[in-house]
């Protein structure tokens, strides 16, 4: 069976009625019930300035999960050209170190022009920054004195994984794919059809990351009436799809086929890219993508409301999971 994964965003729309601090409260809490059942690792997103408060702070919503769980690990996805080097290579230590060493980092170029602007980072300096954050980690986290721009530093603690945490890189173009092969241990792409040039160029290199790792839906929910839960939660999903079509529209990805716009619940279900699923069928996509796939499931997506992430995740628990091989729910090394 799958891998189990959680993601969060902590967006909270204007049309719902729980808190940031009520959504906080509820994806630590979901974390630790996660940990207890076998999932393997947590995604957290960064976004700045965006109208539905979604989440500018993954390292720190990492560190809070860390002290509730003692397995999983975690994966902030860092929109790196945004931080200054230094001060982000000591960050992730400690967050390495109050995690027992359970940080993957993902170093994100980013792609909102906004973003850039509200830090005062030119969006053409973003491969630039990326790579210098990339390369002053590793010497960071060596503990020993290294050159940045022009001066000698020293950066301590170092991270509790050695030799140090493993670096992933993201993506969504064969540019930044082939870039991963040279600067991480690993790549998470934006889109899965670049994962190719990626593989391509670690084989140049000497080394396979093997196929693309299957993963589930987009989002995944699991009850008793899908009808009734697409009409309860399929607002905050189209919200959450529609936003992420309006900021790749006003980037320079020119990717519009990655979130095109939609106009209802209606087509965003037939879509099949975000399944609302009875238990049996929540079962039948475990099965196809077998043991190294991800089931990810994104419980709070769009400002879904506590109680709704919690009845699917309790369905889960109590009609899907125990026909799950315990053996094949393994954390995962990175």
């Amino acid at each position: 069976m799958p891998r189990l994964r959680l993601s969060f965003d902590l967006r909270r729309p204007d049309f719902v009625t729980a808190t940031s601090a009520e959504l906080a409260a509820t994806m630590l809490d979901i974390c630790e019930w996660a940990d207890r059942l076998g999932f393997d690792m947590t995604y957290f997103g960064e976004h700045h300035g965006a109208d539905d408060h979604y989440l500018p702070s993954p390292l720190l919503a990492s560190a809070a999960a860390a002290g509730r769980t003692s397995r999983m690990r975690f994966r902030p996805i860092m929109l790196a050209p945004l931080y200054h080097p230094i001060r982000l290579a000591e960050d992730l230590a400690v967050a390495d170190l109050l995690s027992g060493g359970r940080m993957s980092p993902v170093f994100a170029a980013g792609y909102r022009p906004q973003e850039f602007d509200m830090f005062q980072v030119g969006l053409g300096e973003r491969r630039r920054r990326l790579i210098e954050a990339v390369e002053v980690c590793k010497l960071a986290w060596t503990g020993e004195p290294f050159d940045f721009r022009g001066d000698t530093v020293t950066v301590t603690p170092r991270p509790a994984q050695r030799p140090r945490p493993p670096i992933v890189m993201g993506g969504g173009a064969e540019v930044p794919a082939r870039r991963a092969a040279h600067l991480a241990e690993d790549f998470d792409p934006a889109d899965p059809g670049v994962w190719a040039h990626y593989r391509d160029e670690c084989l140049k290199l000497g080394r396979d990351p093997g196929p693309w790792i299957r993963r589930g839906p987009t989002f995944l929910y699991v009850t008793h009436d899908p009808d009734a839960a697409w009409a309860e939660v399929g607002p905050n999903l189209l919200h959450a799809a529609n936003t992420y079509a309006r900021w790749i529209a006003e980037s320079a990805m020119q990717r519009s086929e990655w979130y095109p716009p939609i106009a209802s619940v209606d087509e965003l279900r037939a879509g099949g890219a975000y399944e609302i699923v009875t238990p049996e069928r929540c079962l039948t996509i475990a099965r196809e993508l077998g043991a190294e796939g991800h089931l990810i499931f994104r419980p709070l997506f769009g400002g879904t409301e506590p109680e709704k992430a919690w009845a699917s995740l309790r369905l889960f628990e109590s009609e899907v999971l125990p026909h799950l091989e315990p053996a094949d729910l393994q954390a995962s090394p990175g």
